[in-house]
């Protein structure tokens, strides 16, 4: 079933681009992020599972997924915009806090990590004024 207006969003940025005519040209790009819309990403045959990542076997074969090309095969698929996984980041992020025994800031009153840090130093080579 091929795309409708209200279903299509930037591959890119998750932006509605109901507003553009279909089929999407070449020159089409997104009013929001200004990426190119004609594009591998967006296809309904893009599939990375696949060679090539196209579903589409006798498509010529496009390099770069995320820029605009002259594919006769290109439909506009809906969902193509994928959020991103923070959720490694995030962990990541919690991992090196742990690890280092940093805490996020917990408001006003707390010291800076920089006088934080300087403290512990001074500390550690005997500067302490007194």
């Amino acid at each position: 079933m091929p795309a409708t207006i209200e279903d299509l969003v930037c591959w890119k940025c998750g932006a509605d681009i109901s507003a553009l005519p279909l089929p999407l040209s070449r020159f089409s790009e997104c009013k929001s992020c200004h990426a190119p819309l004609h594009v591998c990403r967006l296809c309904e045959f893009y599939d990375t599972a696949y060679a090539k990542h196209c579903r589409e076997p006798i498509a010529e074969e496009v390099k770069d997924k995320a820029r605009a090309n002259f594919c006769d095969y290109f439909r506009a698929k809906p969902g193509a915009w994928k959020a991103p996984d923070t959720t490694a980041a995030g962990k990541a992020q919690s991992d090196l806090e742990a690890l280092f025994g940093l805490k996020p800031d917990s408001g006003a009153g707390s010291p800076s990590t920089a006088d934080a840090a300087r403290s512990e130093l001074d500390k550690l080579f005997g500067a302490d004024k007194k």
